[in-house]
């Protein structure tokens, strides 16, 4: 199997063979990274999640033309395969204002140890 090493600006193309003893065999890396990087989108991908979550109505200032969504992401690369049920849970939820940008909005998500920050600061609507 081959793949590109996304850790560092080199890039490398990495080979990686299956041994007999369920080890993997790295080539083409110039640094011990590739080799990390190669094991772990092998045996345990991982991706940072980016999405949006819903802004509670009573906060929507309408001076943001519609904004009604906050952008989050995990702070850490969440497990691949447990991504979907993870936007499930975000795409459910709702979040009151304020929140500055770096605020955890949701604390050790599904029990990884990983959170989900805002990645945007946005106030609460003035009053009238």
């Amino acid at each position: 199997m081959e793949l590109i090493c996304i850790t560092c600006p080199i890039g490398c193309h990495l080979t990686v063979e299956k041994l007999a003893d369920n080890k993997l065999a790295v080539s083409g890396n110039r640094c011990p990274r590739g080799e990390k990087y190669a094991y772990e989108e092998l045996l345990e991908p991982k991706r940072v999640v980016c999405t949006t979550v819903r802004i509670a109505k009573a906060d929507v200032d309408p001076s943001f033309a519609g904004i009604a969504r906050l952008p989050v992401r995990t702070d850490k690369a969440f497990p691949k395969e447990r991504i979907q049920d993870l936007l499930k849970h975000l795409h459910s939820m709702e979040v009151k204002l304020p929140v500055k940008r770096g605020t955890v909005v949701v604390e050790n998500a599904m029990g990884t140890g990983i959170n989900v920050i805002a990645t945007r600061t946005i106030h609460k609507k003035q009053q009238a």
